[in-house]
């Protein structure tokens, strides 16, 4: 445990500034603030605006803040060797500075370098580094002893407190990540507990009913085809066909929706070739898929495999015999779905000239609640929609 308390870095909630309040943070930058201002002021007052060595000092100053912030991201990383050579770097521009003079601008430069290690680094580099830093200071310092040994202790209780400050916020920041975690997947399991609660009542209630209905249509034509053949006949058992037909289609889509809520849902690029393939238009028809595929939120599914329900019914019934084109890409943030067909038929009379009809309004509907579009309307040759839904 002792082993571990010395090799462990400080969690990169502590070393990152996240979980800061704004008051905090303005501190923090004053503070910063107010030590580079004193290593300027040092740089130019103790060697004379007059005598150009104050250049020196200043370009110093610059190699400190471009190595403190090097060793700042480092720490975050948690690299030990790279933060250890920066922190080295900084105290061989301290001593630089402590040699030509510049007492004040290395006073500072050893304190940050004392600090910064103990806060930032693992015990077991912390310590030999932020001892090394004061070590320096104290014996470089031409104050008497008393204050420098005062200085000393209270620079490295501070850099201690800082550490434990900054550990305490990083505890307190993944126990709200967990927490929003742990929310989401109650969330979302009610969620799912409230799908499976509603794929339950369509089953007992829709599914039945037209499993019934099927059954009785079924009954309905093998009585009508027994009776003597005859115009009347025909119709009726026609209709009764028809109506069966329907009956399969809607138990075929409500078991689908099903299995939508429940979570077992089909590949969208698989429904689309046996829409085409099983009850496509009558003319020639066709499915392109580009783009990465990936998988698509059941929100997102539902409504391309809609819209395209919709579109090629649409096209069937207005246009029987065009060819169709139905294309699916998946674009980095968003899926989007053209579906063009030929023509041969008033297909805009149904939809309008901008998709005015209650079929596609509905699908514009359902896109515009997903954040998406969708637009319809004759083009050059035929009928074309476009939906783009993000996913």
């Amino acid at each position: 445990m002792t082993a571990d308390v010395w090799l462990t870095w400080p969690s990169r909630e502590a070393l990152s500034r996240e979980g800061l309040s704004r008051a905090r943070v303005a501190i923090m930058w004053s503070v910063r603030g107010l030590l580079l201002g004193g290593m300027l002021w040092t740089a130019i007052s103790e060697k004379g605006p007059r005598n150009w060595s104050w250049a020196v000092g200043v370009a110093m100053v610059a190699v400190m803040v471009v190595l403190a912030r090097a060793f700042w991201q480092q720490t975050l990383a948690h690299r030990l060797w790279p933060s250890l050579g920066l922190l080295a770097l900084l105290m061989a521009t301290a001593l630089g500075a402590q040699q030509t003079d510049w007492r004040v601008f290395a006073t500072i430069a050893w304190c940050g370098c004392a600090v910064s290690a103990l806060e930032r680094l693992p015990l077991g580099a912390a310590v030999p580094a932020t001892l090394v830093a004061l070590g320096a200071y104290a014996a470089l310092n031409t104050d008497d002893w008393p204050t420098t040994a005062l200085t000393t202790a209270g620079l490295g209780l501070a850099g201690y407190v800082l550490r434990l400050d900054a550990e305490a916020r990083g505890s307190a920041q993944r126990l709200l990540a967990q927490e929003r975690a742990a929310r989401a997947a109650e969330a979302e399991s009610a969620a799912l507990a409230e799908r499976a609660r509603i794929a339950r009542e369509i089953h007992d209630v829709l599914a039945h009913s037209l499993s019934a209905q099927l059954v009785h249509l079924e009954a309905a034509r093998l009585m009508i085809e027994r009776e003597p053949a005859g115009d009347f006949r025909d119709r009726i058992l026609e209709r009764v066909v028809a109506a069966r037909s329907m009956a399969r289609e809607g138990l075929a889509e409500t078991r689908q929706a099903l299995s939508a809520l429940r979570g077992e849902i089909t590949p969208v690029e698989d429904f689309l070739h046996t829409l085409v393939e099983g009850g496509g238009p009558g003319g020639p028809a066709g499915v392109e898929v580009a783009g990465e595929r990936r998988p698509l939120t059941a929100e997102a599914s539902q409504a391309v495999r809609r819209v395209a329900q919709e579109a090629l019914t649409n096209v069937r019934k207005h246009a029987p015999g065009a060819a169709v084109a139905v294309r699916l890409e998946y674009l980095p943030d968003e899926v989007a779905l053209e579906v063009r067909d030929s023509g041969g038929g008033d297909v805009a009379d149904d939809w309008g000239p901008s998709g005015s009809g209650y079929g596609l309004l509905g699908m514009r509907e359902r896109a515009e609640l997903l954040g998406g579009t969708l637009e319809a309307g004759p083009e050059e040759e035929g009928f074309v929609v476009r939906l783009r839904v993000p996913a």
